[in-house]
């Protein structure tokens, strides 16, 4: 019998905005987004901790966060680091770029990393899992912190078993995969999910949105796929990001819509969230 397609529909960077927590919250009702995870030190984070307490059917993990790659509109971390840890530039801001957040002490970064899953569990967020903006907890200097989170706080954490094919591994800098492949391995030894691909939102699409999105749905194959998408209502991200916002805003308006229902019978897919694999983790410990 053929492997079937598992993928889970998820939205990065929920608490960036206002517009990112409010697309969250409609087309997880919409049925067209299974899981998301937010921002912990981004300044809409209390709006998406309110809003996940009262609605707790919501599926939100953490988007552990390393960076602030937003220009002017940037966020600190929690932890107040002194500048030697290598965490901030000089006005105390994450640096904005993965090669510079790959540098700082990981004793620093586990703490700030920490910091931001128990501030989540404060505000009563009950995450389902932890994955990570821009993909930097993910880099090989801390897969091993970021693994140990997800066994600390029961909770499983975005892997995908080739880093190379990650979208973040292209503006990361140098890599050397030998530690994160290990824990890959030592991931499947025990039997905590590891993701065949991601597919990331399109950022340099030429065809319109129907276009590029159905070829990502076409493209899914067997086993376990995580969509890394980045929906946003219109209002707040243009102003933020008046360059690229379209490209947030155009995936929201075409995933509220009735064409993921359809692509998803049509190429057979099971869409998932990140809950079920959270309770399948915790049900084998």
């Amino acid at each position: 019998m053929a492997e079937a397609k598992r993928v889970v529909i998820h939205e990065d960077d929920v608490g960036m905005s206002h517009g990112a927590n409010t697309a969250f919250v409609e087309l997880s009702k919409h049925g067209s987004c299974s899981s998301g995870s937010v921002m912990v030190p981004c300044p809409w984070f209390p709006e998406a901790a309110a809003i996940a307490v009262d609605d707790p059917g919501l599926d939100l993990g953490v988007h552990l966060t390393l960076t602030s790659e937003q220009v002017p509109y940037r966020w600190r971390p929690l932890t107040a680091p002194p500048h030697s840890a290598g965490l901030t530039d000089e006005l105390g801001y994450f640096f904005p770029d993965v090669p510079r957040a790959r540098k700082a002490d990981p004793a620093a970064v586990e703490k700030e990393l920490r910091a931001q899953v128990d501030t989540a569990l404060a505000a009563g967020i009950d995450p389902t899992h932890l994955d990570a903006h821009m993909g930097t907890a993910q880099m090989p200097e801390f897969t091993a912190i970021f693994r140990q989170l997800g066994k600390d706080y029961g909770l499983p954490v975005l892997l995908v078993q080739d880093l190379s094919r990650y979208n973040p591994a292209s503006y990361a800098g140098p890599l050397d995969t030998a530690r994160y492949d290990a824990q890959v391995a030592e991931a499947r030894a025990e039997r905590e999910p590891v993701f065949e691909i991601v597919h990331e939102t399109p950022w340099g699409r030429k065809a319109d949105a129907e276009t590029a999105y159905r070829e990502i749905f076409a493209a899914i194959g067997p086993g376990l796929t995580f969509l890394s998408l980045h929906f946003n209502a219109p209002g707040d991200f243009e102003a933020i990001n008046p360059r690229d916002a379209w490209v947030r805003t155009e995936e929201y308006a075409l995933f509220r819509g009735p064409k993921i229902a359809e692509w998803v019978s049509e190429f057979g897919i099971e869409v998932i969230g990140m809950r079920g694999l959270r309770d399948e983790l915790r049900g084998r410990q």
